[in-house]
């Protein structure tokens, strides 16, 4: 009995005893955290579809265009020089969600993951509309080709098209700017026909995964239902079912009216298999915490309905620890918590004080490569330097000089008296930096230069000045 019990730890939900795809038809969900997450998926659906079209300061909102290696976050321009706060931001959202993980289990798959508001939200809605209910859809699926099943199948095949063709267009857009998309939609696929190509992949791409693999994407291909084995402990609060009041000493059983379960010594589960019609992935949630589960909260909801119809308790299925269901203990902030709590504020400290220091105008000054100091009339010491400017805003900078701040000397540009740099561009240059021999401590000084637009100081860079051995 007891390796029966335990069988589904050997298998997934969505396999059969054959090792085939086993179809997952849930039960449409509904209860008070359905309603909680429709609110919070209807939100981040409308920013994730608005934000590309949204300007700060001439600036797409959300932008990650790794082709040209430009990125706009929350409408300021990052280029592949920021790339170190990229770093820093990614350990921020890795720890963040090993800090959430371990405290409330896998709560980010179920109510924010982009996969499950499609699929849950989006998706699976229109399924219901088209289809049916469970028992509805089931019986569509085993009933032969008619006019019926062809006509459903066909509206919600095209349906599910439209809507994925509609994701890879938003998709495209925070990649090349929503405003070069646009102008590609007005000219026509047939002068954009690559970029017709790219679109028409991702939306194959999307179909697949929301018409077919669905769940599949979960429980195989999304590694954070295996990563949530490592991170999670006794004390992290999950979706879980409280078998110590479902079970009791005589097992769960099928509800009989004016029965009381408590002399009866029956637990209060009526094993009416409501929580595991309901599940998306097709788990029992009574077998405890399982890699499949994605805390949607869809068994809580459906298990607090019969509970509330047979004129039992609420909360059999609902958000807990083990530690809490086993001893009744309450949440504490435990070690492993604070130390995770201490390193995320630390790299937050250290991306914010990046960010306030971070230049709107970055200058790189490097030596010309193979090229020897020269020695001058005067005792003068001329190098040969590459410059670039990246103008990481929206303002065009039209009278950029160069001075020197540690050493007496000149900078002198080739071919340009006025350095002119546009906003969001890169103005690059060659320059000589003369110094004279007594000024210099070294054979190779550090040299500071103060870049400046007009008499406003926008930057501060250093170099390399190479010099003669032994000048004294």
């Amino acid at each position: 009995m007891e390796k029966k019990e335990e069988k589904f730890r050997d298998s997934i939900a969505t396999m059969d005893e054959e090792g085939k795809r086993s179809w997952v038809f849930p039960k449409k969900p509904s209860g008070k955290y359905y309603e909680y997450r429709k609110y919070v998926s209807y939100v981040l659906l409308a920013f994730l579809f608005v934000s590309p079209f949204i300007k700060i300061n001439g600036n797409q909102f959300l932008m990650f265009n790794v082709l040209e290696r430009r990125f706009n976050i929350f409408g300021a321009v990052f280029w592949p020089q920021d790339f170190y706060l990229f770093v820093i931001a990614m350990l921020i959202g890795v720890v963040f969600i090993l800090l959430f993980t371990v405290a409330f289990g896998r709560i980010f798959c179920g109510w924010i993951c982009p996969q499950t508001i499609f699929m849950e939200m989006v998706f699976r809605r229109i399924e219901y509309w088209i289809e049916g209910d469970r028992g509805k859809q089931i019986r569509l699926e085993k009933q032969p080709w008619n006019s019926e099943k062809i006509r459903k199948k066909v509206l919600k095949w095209s349906i599910f098209f439209f809507i994925s063709l509609l994701i890879a267009n938003v998709f495209l857009a925070y990649l090349i700017g929503s405003d070069r998309l646009l102008l590609y939609i007005y000219e026509g696929p047939a002068v954009h026909f690559s970029t017709l190509i790219s679109l028409l992949i991702f939306t194959g791409v999307f179909y697949f995964v929301f018409a077919w693999f669905r769940e599949q994407v979960c429980v195989i291909a999304c590694p954070y239902g295996r990563l949530q084995g490592v991170l999670l402990d006794n004390k992290s609060i999950v979706v879980a079912y409280d078998h110590k009041r479902g079970e009791k000493e005589k097992g769960r059983a099928k509800f009989k009216k004016n029965e009381d379960r408590s002399a009866t010594g029956k637990g209060d589960c009526i094993d009416c298999f409501q929580c595991v019609q309901v599940c998306p992935t097709g788990i029992d949630i009574r077998n405890g915490t399982q890699l499949e589960c994605i805390n949607c909260t869809a068994c809580i909801d459906a298990c607090n309905q019969m509970m509330e119809a047979v004129d039992l308790p609420q909360g059999l299925i609902r958000y807990a620890s083990e530690e809490n269901i086993e001893k009744k203990a309450k949440f504490k902030f435990t070690p492993r918590l604070k130390g995770y709590t201490a390193v995320l504020f630390i790299l937050v400290s250290i991306l914010t004080g990046m960010l306030f220091l971070r230049s709107d105008v970055e200058a790189n000054i490097l030596r010309l490569p193979g090229q020897l100091y020269e020695h001058k009339e005067e005792n003068i010491i001329s190098n040969v330097y590459t410059y670039k400017l990246i103008n990481k805003t929206n303002n065009a900078y039209g009278n950029i000089r160069f001075e020197l701040a540690s050493h007496k000397g000149t900078i002198e540009t080739v071919k340009q008296q006025n350095i002119e740099v546009s906003g969001n561009a890169l103005a690059e240059g060659t320059l000589f930096i003369e110094i004279n021999r007594s000024a210099l401590e070294d054979d190779k000084d550090v040299v500071e230069i103060e870049v400046y637009n007009n008499d406003q100081l926008i930057e501060t860079t250093s170099t390399i000045f190479m010099g003669p051995r032994n000048y004294k």
